[in-house]
């Protein structure tokens, strides 16, 4: 079996491309790989948290029997979202390491892994994982069986996951504390938001932390049971959450994903607050509070023209990168620059933070809209139509013939059209996205981009 790092981390299904087996060996791997190639007691520390899904805590325990075999010392946070995990990691100054699939369903699961510090893995660390994943024969069949991990976990319980220690309350307070810290120390006295956990890892702690900073909470799927995890609600499907703000009157809604680290918003009127007008609205407070360095924000291809358009008009420069949180955090880091993300709601303020975080960028929209009223949303930008089309294949990329074919479509339809098609990164999918100057134009587009794109499958 092979695996590969995408845009973040590993995922796959769960107990068949990604079991216990596979977990174990993982955590020896990247114990190894974080400790220069050895395995010795004391040879690393590490966090360990997972969210909701019914394969995350066998998979977390396997996960930390392998960190542990490789002789590293671990504090198991048990369920958090993954932007804690990445704090702890940071506060700790330990390596950190999330069993989760993010927005994907139930049935997969995945590991995201941070550096010590809490940074994501470079590429040349990412490599040296996988070569020691490949050197312990994971990739080559010479593995211990499923059985065997469960006979292990079973006749040594200091090789599972353990109850969350006192550590983990350390790390939230600690957590909360920064986010209050994030805005000055102001409350949110008076609002009233509707707050859809995605029955995932910020499903407890974002209503409570949010009503402990003075907020009126309305709850909504915020009851886990391990398979309703991202199950039409989140930060992926919003209606739900848009016709509860609706109908209760609230001043805004929140929606996370299954493991915490985006948040798409919905405003009094309806209007759903993707990643590209979060970062509009916080990019323009930041700079006029004097605050965004580098008076520039960096965003991903996929941001919509219309943020591109507002952060002219506001004298923002701009910094694109390629799909993916991680592609954002280097180019933050590279230019020195506080705020950047993407438009699916991940959205990184590197001055406070070593990646996107979905509770932190909802207490400072509140915020920001508590100071600025809730006309300030509709003024951050004008979006330009476009058009998100996933289109299920197994081909991984598209060929030379097909690029070719698709530089085509969009020569004829002239420089008012903004296209991009690319595998993803997380799931077994082609992503078209196309932006015209009507909603029309860009459907049209799209229709003949996914034609083309599903014939290519089908061969």
């Amino acid at each position: 079996m092979e695996l590969s790092f995408g845009t973040d981390g590993i995922r796959g299904r769960a107990f068949d491309e990604l079991d216990e087996v596979v977990a174990h060996a993982l955590g020896r791997a990247a114990n190894r790989a974080m400790s220069g190639g050895v395995e010795r007691a004391g040879s690393a520390r590490w966090v360990v948290g997972r969210d909701t899904r019914e394969s995350g805590q066998p998979l977390a325990a396997a996960l930390t029997a392998g960190l542990r075999a490789g002789g590293a010392d671990v504090v198991d946070l048990g369920v958090v979202p993954t932007p804690v995990v990445a704090f702890a990691a940071e506060l700790l100054e330990r390596a950190g390491a999330m069993v989760s699939a993010s927005h994907n369903p139930w049935h997969d699961n995945g590991v995201k892994l941070f550096a010590a510090g809490g940074t994501k893995l470079s590429d040349a660390e990412q490599s040296a994982v996988v070569r020691c994943l490949d050197n312990l024969g994971l990739t080559h069949g010479d593995r211990p069986s499923a059985a065997e991990i469960a006979r292990r976990l079973e006749v040594n319980p200091s090789t599972a996951s353990a109850a969350p220690s006192g550590a983990t309350a350390h790390v939230l307070d600690a957590y909360e504390a920064s986010l209050r810290e994030a805005i000055d120390k102001r409350t949110l006295d008076g609002v009233h938001l509707v707050v859809d956990g995605a029955n995932g890892a910020s499903a407890s702690l974002a209503p409570a932390l949010l009503r402990r900073l003075g907020a009126q909470v309305t709850a909504l799927f915020c009851e886990p049971d391990g398979r309703n995890i991202n199950d039409g609600c989140g930060s992926v499907s919003p209606g739900a959450l848009r016709a509860a703000v609706l109908d209760v009157g609230a001043d805004m809604g929140l929606a996370f994903d299954g493991d915490g680290d985006r948040l798409i918003g919905v405003d009094s009127d309806g209007q759903i607050i993707d990643g590209d007008r979060q970062m509009a609205l916080f990019a323009v407070d930041l700079a006029e509070r004097g605050l965004l360095a580098g008076n520039t924000l960096v965003v991903t291809v996929m941001s919509n023209l219309g943020l591109r358009r507002a952060m002219a008009e506001a004298g923002i420069e701009l910094v694109e990168t390629a799909v993916g949180d991680r592609a954002v955090l280097e180019a933050l880091d590279a230019g020195g620059h506080r705020l950047g993300g993407e438009q699916s709601g991940h959205v990184v303020f590197r001055h406070e933070a070593t990646t996107g975080d979905g509770v932190r960028s909802a207490v400072h929209l509140v915020d920001l809209v508590a100071r600025g009223g809730r006309s300030v949303v509709s003024a951050a930008m004008q979006s330009a139509p476009q058009v998100l089309v996933n289109v299920p294949t197994e081909i991984g990329s598209l060929d030379a013939e097909t690029h070719r074919a698709i530089d085509e479509v969009v020569a004829a339809a002239g420089s008012d059209a903004r296209v991009l098609v690319r595998p993803s990164g997380t799931e077994p999918m082609i992503r078209v996205m196309v932006e015209a100057t009507t909603e029309r134009d860009a459907a049209d587009l799209a229709d003949r981009l996914v034609e083309l794109v599903r014939s290519v499958g089908a061969d």
